[in-house]
C-alpha cells in the first residue's frame, strides 16, 4: 500500500482492523450462507474464499488474521456503507474491502488458500 495521503478510503479502514474475537465469530458464523448467496454473481467472490482460508489458517500471523476476518465481517454484516440491496451499488463497498484486505495480506494468502478457494467455487467441496 501506498503513503496514508495516497490511500484509497477502503485501505485505510482495512489499516483499522485488529484481531477481533467477535469478528471471527460473524464470519465463522455467516461467512458460507452469504457466499453462497452471492457465488457467481460478484468478482470478488473467490478472493474473498482465499482470504477465508487465509483467515481460519493456524499458520497465519495475528495481524493478517485481523485483516482477513475484519474486511470479511464487513462484507457479511447488513450494516455497511452501501447497502447491498442497492442493484448495482451495494456490493462496491464490500468489493473495495476484500480487495483492500487481500493487498494488505497478500503475502499471507497462499497457493493452498487459492486452491481450496478454487475447489469451493467450482462445487468440487
Amino acid at each position: 500500500m501506498e503513503k496514508d495521503g495516497n490511500k484509497l478510503p477502503a485501505e485505510l479502514v482495512v489499516d483499522h482492523f485488529k484481531y477481533s474475537k467477535e469478528n471471527e465469530r460473524l464470519v465463522q458464523k455467516s461467512f458460507w450462507s452469504k457466499t453462497r448467496k452471492f457465488a457467481g454473481k460478484i468478482p470478488f467472490t473467490k478472493d474473498a474464499i482465499a482470504m477465508y482460508y487465509c483467515a481460519i489458517d493456524a499458520k497465519t500471523p495475528l495481524w493478517a488474521k485481523g485483516i482477513a476476518f475484519g474486511a470479511l465481517a464487513y462484507f457479511i454484516s447488513p450494516i455497511d456503507a452501501i447497502p447491498d440491496a442497492l442493484l448495482g451499488l451495494g456490493l462496491t463497498d464490500d468489493a473495495a474491502i476484500i480487495a483492500a484486505g487481500i493487498r494488505a495480506i497478500a503475502g499471507q494468502v497462499t497457493d493452498e488458500h487459492r486452491e481450496k478457494s478454487e475447489v469451493f467455487f467450482n462445487g468440487e467441496k
